[in-house]
């Protein structure tokens, strides 16, 4: 292990214990990521409506006065993060949420923001 701190511990048993319950770094990595996707005002805003209502990228566009262009890459990277789902219908796709924990997340920032 590559140490950087040079502290003694004055409750080693409680760092032995807390080491134990860490998450793995790579667990670490995705959560960070899965906020990093969030951690951005358009996203946010593309969460905020398909939250309310299934949207095509068309839609999602006019509603947030954007190209669809722009739309459709943001709608990209939330895929890839499984925050979003796609459903085809004939030749349009409609995007909403992917799960329930998704809404759970995010109504969860919003109880923690109006209590501050």
């Amino acid at each position: 292990m590559n140490k950087k701190c040079d502290c003694f511990p004055l409750f080693g048993e409680v760092v032995e214990e807390v080491r134990l319950k860490m998450p793995e770094e790579s667990k670490l990595e995705l959560v960070v990521s899965f906020f990093k996707t969030l951690g951005d005002n358009t996203r946010m805003r593309i969460i905020c409506a398909l939250k309310e209502k299934e949207m095509c990228a068309g839609d999602i566009a006019v509603l947030l006065d954007m190209t669809k262009t722009a739309v459709s890459h943001q709608l990209a990277i939330m895929r890839q993060m499984r925050l979003i789902k796609p459903r085809r219908v004939g030749k349009n796709v409609f995007y909403s949420l992917d799960d329930k924990h998704v809404i759970d997340i995010i109504e969860k920032v919003f109880t923690h923001i109006d209590h501050v």
